[in-house]
This record gives structure tokens, C-alpha cells and sequence, in this order.
């Protein structure tokens, strides 16, 4: 099978967009089919393919995460992508790529696979002001998630997060959950250099006896950073041999390392500013556990690496992600400052061989989750898609009594059907009006506004005699 995967952003860039294409890709390719992937690059003037990528020319959105966003219509994107002559396209982004997917799937007559990674009611702020403004933006986000859903052959998403946000929409197709994957022999704690690993614990000042929590992600306001600080602050003493790092870069950064100042644990609470995507797996081995606060993620890839790596999580409840753990297996959930605390301290109470036997279990539950994985459940949704597409194409052939018996034996295998016009309704002739009949109705009319006129010149004259 040949498959188009659309984004908006890619390597470089990391994030849990990319690192799901990525892992895609490279499962499709283990498998024996042929993927290439369409994306955004602000540094190519003119449309380009190398090494399975095809870079599109694209203007960079500096208030919006930095991206890259492309035009949604490219004559030579669909020259190259017609020669790629892709059975499927697969689009996970929203914007000018993702939009030229659904166009250029149209233009192919080929099955279109939609897959929604971002919660965008929570990510509004960003360009909205104002209250009013974010409700229009949040409104004309689910209209559009609706358009390109309604394009699309099958839908998918990380999590059930995502197939709520699509009934929020007031998307009806059902929704496949295809959980993230993660490079499992990549994120391995064993294979780490235990020099990296001792090197990025001596950096930060950590000691043997320290239980090291982290968070790895973008430090914004969407991934709630600040209450995971103050929950931090509430309880957690210095003397109680606990360290958090918190891994990454983003707008919000200095403000929270002045959080820690005022809350006054910046003696527990590191911080490490952006780290490229390969250097991760020190960092990842050189904690114990993986800690979150963030209500926004679909099934958070970050966590699965951290899991990968032998980390058991401890995560704030989020009743739509709840299949991510297993509580007290590979992890635990909290509700409040206090609830985290106590599962904070359970696990500092543990031994070096009970934590050790909670760190594998985190891993396995993790290892199914691979790149071959991801590959072969998506691969099931194309199948589908193609033979749903066909079926509806070959449908639309049919003449119409073929289409009703069609339908009497299948049922409503087309929802998406164009609806059947209403019946034209007959119009009712009315009798013809003769001239006699006119004129005596005009007759009629002025003899009527004749006693309306003079019934209020009575009264007002009856009005002057009275002053």
C-alpha cells in the first residue's frame, strides 16, 4: 500500500504530531508499504521532495508555536503527489497541509484518513483577547473540525479525549482509538551510558538518595505548569529527599522559574529549558518517576517515553485518559495537592528493589505500543476506508432503482448520502377574477376609505369643541 501522510510540522520539530508520523512511517516501511510524507518548511521557495519528505514552501507563524503554515493549494505539490499515486491519504493537522489533503484526496478520488491529535478549545487563548472572541473561534473550530471530518472516509484519534471533542463538535462517524506509539528501544533505560546518566544528576545537583520526579513538554499554559508548582509547594519539603525537573522550552518558561522563586522551592524544583529530541534518554534515566498536571493531552506521548524509559506515573485524574494507566501498577492518579503528595510519598517509602519491579512493570505496559504496533492498526482503518470509498463511489453509479434495492438489502450503509429532494409541491390554479368583479372591488375598497376618512374628521372635530 502507498500512503500520503499530511502535517503541518515535522522533523526538526518535536513534538507528539510528529513523533506519531514519524513512528508511523517507519512501521509502514517495516511492513513492506511505501509512505511519504507532505509537510511545511519555511526555508524551500518552491516545492521539493528528499528522502520520502516533500517539503512545501510556507510563512512562519511566530505567535502560534513558532509553525510553519503552508498554502492549502499547490499545483506542483499535486504533480508530485500524482506521481507518488497514493492509495490513501492521511491527514493530522488542520491547517494549509491538512486542508491541501482533503483537496488533493478529492482531486485523486482516493479514501481520505483523518486524525485529530489536538484538543483546539484548549489552545484558543493564543490568538483570542477577549472572551466573545474565543467563543467565535471555538464555534468556527468545531464547524471546521465537522468540514473535514465529513471529507473523510475514517476518523481516528489517540484517545476517547478526541472522540468526545468530536461529539462536542457535532461529528456522528465513529471514531477509531488508535493509542500513541513510542520508540521503545530508543526510550530504554538499559541502554543508556551510565556516564550521561550520572553526568545530568551531578548537573542538577541531585544526590544518590534523591527520588527524581520530571515532566517533559512545552512549557505553556495549556500544559497547567503552575499547578503542578503550587500542588509542588503546598507540601513537599526540602528535607524530604523529592526533586522535580521539568524538561522543555516555551513562552512561559521565565515566569514559572519566578513561580518558584515566590513559592520558595527553587531548591527542589529545577528546570532545564529545551532539549532536543535524541538527547532525551539521559535525562528520562536520570529520574524516577513521571509527573503531570496537564489536562489537554490525547493519550501524552511525552509520558509514554517516560514510561518506555521505566518510570512509573503519577498523573492528575483526567477521567477521559484513565486508560493511559493502571492504578498502582504502572502508575497512580491524584485529584489535589494532598492526594499527590501521599502517592509522592508511597513511592519514596519504597525500596530500591520495589521501585525497581514498579519501573519494569511501567515499561511493559508500554512495549506493545511499538512502531510495527501503530502500523498494522492503521493499516486495518485504510483497508476500511478504501473499501468504504469504493463502495460509496460504485453506488453513486448505480441507476436509481439499483440504488434502492441496494439499499432495502444493505441497509443505510450511506449516511452521507445527498438526501433526497422533496416532492415539488402543486400549485392550486386560483379563479380568474373578471373586470366587472375588479372594478366592483375597487368600488368597494374607496367606499370603505371614504367612511374611514370621514369617521376621523368627526372626531376631531368632536376633539376641538371639547378644548
Amino acid at each position: 500500500m502507498r500512503v500520503a501522510l499530511f502535517t503541518e510540522v515535522y522533523l526538526p520539530a518535536v513534538n507528539g504530531v510528529v513523533t506519531h508520523v514519524k513512528t508511523l512511517k517507519e512501521g509502514l516501511e517495516l511492513l513492506g508499504h511505501k509512505a511519504i510524507i507532505v509537510t511545511a518548511d519555511s526555508n524551500v521557495k518552491k516545492t521539493q521532495a528528499s528522502d520520502d519528505i516533500l517539503y512545501c514552501p510556507a510563512i512562519r507563524l511566530e505567535k502560534i508555536y513558532g509553525y510553519d503554515v503552508a498554502s492549502p493549494i499547490s499545483a506542483d505539490r499535486l504533480k508530485l503527489l500524482k506521481d507518488f499515486n497514493p492509495d490513501v491519504i492521511h491527514i493530522h493537522n488542520e491547517f494549509g497541509i491538512g486542508l491541501s489533503g482533503v483537496l488533493i484526496a478529492r482531486s485523486l478520488k482516493i479514501p481520505l484518513v483523518y486524525t485529530m491529535h489536538t484538543m483546539y478549545d484548549d489552545y484558543v487563548y493564543y490568538v483570542a483577547n477577549n472572551e466573545s472572541t474565543r467563543k467565535l473561534l471555538t464555534s468556527a473550530s468545531h464547524k471546521y473540525a465537522r468540514i473535514l471530518a465529513s471529507a473523510a472516509s475514517a476518523v481516528t484519534g489517540p484517545s476517547k479525549k478526541v472522540e468526545e471533542y468530536f461529539r462536542r463538535c457535532g461529528v456522528d462517524k465513529p471514531v477509531t482509538v488508535i493509542p500513541n506509539s513510542v520508540e521503545t528501544d530508543v526510550f530504554n533505560r538499559y541502554s543508556v551510558e551510565k556516564k550521561k546518566v550520572a553526568a545530568v544528576r551531578e548537573k542538577y545537583g541531585f544526590k544518590e538518595s534523591d527520588l527524581v520526579f520530571c515532566f517533559c513538554g512545552r512549557m505553556g499554559q495549556e500544559k497547567n505548569i503552575g499547578t503542578l508548582l503550587e500542588y509542588w509547594a503546598k507540601n513537599v519539603k526540602a528535607n524530604d529527599g523529592m526533586k522535580l525537573l521539568l524538561m522543555g522550552g516555551g513562552p512561559q518558561l521565565d515566569e514559572y522559574r519566578e513561580d518558584t522563586k515566590r513559592l520558595n522551592i527553587s531548591d527542589t524544583v529545577k528546570f532545564t529549558d529545551r532539549i532536543e529530541h535524541i538527547d532525551i534518554p539521559p535525562y528520562y534515566a536520570a529520574c524516577d518517576c513521571y509527573i503531570t498536571a496537564s489536562l489537554t493531552e490525547c493519550h501524552s506521548i511525552s509520558m509514554m517515553e517516560g514510561q518506555a524509559t521505566g518510570m512509573p506515573v503519577l498523573t492528575i485524574r483526567d477521567e477521559l485518559n484513565m486508560d493511559q494507566i493502571e492504578e498502582g501498577v504502572n502508575g497512580f492518579s491524584f485529584r489535589d495537592a494532598d492526594e499527590m503528595y501521599k502517592h509522592m510519598l508511597y513511592l519514596k517509602s519504597l525500596s530500591k528493589e520495589e521501585l525497581d519491579i514498579l519501573k519494569e512493570k511501567s515499561r511493559e505496559s508500554i512495549v506493545s505500543s511499538g512502531t510495527r504496533s501503530i502500523a498494522e492498526k492503521l493499516l486495518a482503518v485504510y483497508d476500511t476506508a478504501i473499501r468504504e470509498y469504493n463502495q460509496k463511489r460504485m453506488y453513486r453509479k448505480l441507476p436509481r432503482d439499483a440504488k434502492k434495492a441496494y439499499k432495502i438489502r444493505y441497509g443505510d450503509m450511506f449516511p452521507d448520502s445527498k438526501p433526497s429532494r422533496p416532492k415539488r409541491k402543486v400549485k392550486i390554479k386560483t379563479k380568474r377574477v373578471t373586470k366587472e368583479e375588479k372594478i366592483n372591488r375597487r368600488k368597494t375598497e374607496k367606499f370603505a376609505r371614504e367612511r374611514k376618512n370621514a369617521a376621523r374628521a368627526i372626531r376631531r372635530k368632536h376633539k376641538n369643541t371639547d378644548r
